[in-house]
């Protein structure tokens, strides 16, 4: 039995994947609205399935039938997992987790699904730290494959690989890494959306301009669309977040752009306008088409920035290379690992570029990893 506390997009989500997997899943909200939104998006999503023809509709009704509906925590007694899916706020996952304690066994893997929040943080003052762990999946979560699976230092190894196994076994795509801010994806990707902030802050190039750069070499979204699709207020929110926690490093410093986007209600998609304005999900100005020369400049001040980012997690054991690039692919959908991409495109090329942009800003942003310099890996 699977446990999920949190029924919004995401708990919903991870329900979803591990009922049609072949899981018996509880379902858990406080709030029975949520519950109810949550059994009707599901029935929503998996009548589209029928009507595609990916599942037969004794498939839809025996998927339906695994996810129960619950309002009461005592109900996981039973559950050898549980992964909590609530809103990133600290105080609110412990507390949490000091309600759940109350049910759960003692052999129960207590997991969160955090984006950048510390797992030691959230394992303080649990009865059995050794078996809590993050178990990150992405939005959303039935349909981008990646889960990164992150212990605490005080998680059983056995633990860790016990849920690694479970994950996998729902045909997941698991990478590990350390308990640092942003782990692998939301720490390595910071740069592609405050660099393209920066340049339009800089008056380099618009918004459009940037987009369609990015789509022009391999991106499926430009970082734009790609914030007003997560929303601009979730992603200030994870840049401030590892931001903080990487004790103001200028890496990863916010930008005020997003920041005042954040405040007035300017969310993206969700809220109907953001760098761009929505009719239902599409926006209303797109540019298809941008010139070569131009579009290279804007890749490569981004990509330069990613590679580094890539090279510093590596060089500070946050991951694998292959664990790192197979996480870019397959979280946020790079075209390309950022590792392989960089042999290719040359790493002298790109190192260059970034200290032609410390020399000219004079930020710390732009120092060049050890690793990268050296180019020994």
């Amino acid at each position: 039995m699977i446990g999920i506390a949190g029924a919004g997009a995401m708990g919903s989500g991870i329900a979803q994947v591990a009922a049609q997997a072949g899981e018996q899943v509880l379902l858990f909200d406080s709030q029975p609205q949520a519950l109810v939104r949550s059994r009707e998006a599901l029935n929503k999503v998996m009548d589209r399935l029928v009507e595609k023809g990916r599942i037969g509709s004794e498939e839809k009704e025996a998927i339906c039938g695994r996810i129960q509906y619950t309002e009461d925590l005592s109900s996981f007694t039973q559950c050898e997992l549980v992964i909590e899916a609530i809103i990133e706020d600290l105080q609110a996952k412990r507390v949490l987790f000091e309600q759940l304690e109350k049910y759960i066994s003692e052999t129960c893997i207590l997991a969160t699904n955090t984006s950048s929040l510390s797992i030691a943080s959230l394992s303080m003052g649990r009865r059995h730290p050794e078996q809590l762990l993050g178990i990150h999946f992405f939005n959303p979560a039935p349909l981008l494959p990646l889960v990164e699976i992150i212990p605490s230092l005080l998680t059983d190894s056995t633990v860790v690989d016990r849920a690694q196994k479970r994950i996998d076994g729902w045909g997941k795509v698991t990478v590990r890494a350390q308990d640092t801010p942003g782990f692998i994806v939301n720490r390595v990707a910071r740069p592609f959306y405050g660099e393209a902030l920066k340049m339009v802050e800089e008056g380099v190039a618009s918004a459009l301009e940037i987009d369609a750069a990015m789509r022009h070499y391999g991106f499926r979204m430009g970082p734009f669309e790609l914030m007003d699709l997560i929303g601009n207020d979730v992603n200030y929110a994870v840049t401030e977040t590892v931001w903080t926690q990487f004790f103001y490093d200028p890496r990863f410093k916010p930008s005020l752009t997003q920041k005042r986007m954040s405040e007035a209600g300017l969310f993206g998609r969700k809220s109907g306008r953001g760098y761009y304005e929505y009719n239902g999900s599409t926006a209303t100005q797109r540019m298809e088409s941008i010139e070569e020369g131009k579009a290279q400049a804007i890749f490569e001040r981004i990509f330069c920035m990613l590679v580094n980012e890539a090279y510093d997690a590596l060089f500070m054991g946050i991951a694998s290379r292959e664990d790192i690039d197979l996480a870019m692919t397959k979280g946020v959908n790079y075209p390309r690992g950022l590792f392989e991409w960089s042999d290719s495109y040359g790493r002298e090329k790109l190192l260059g570029i970034l200290h032609g942009l410390f020399e000219r800003f004079g930020d710390d942003r732009y120092r060049a990893n050890t690793l990268f310099q050296s180019g020994s890996i």
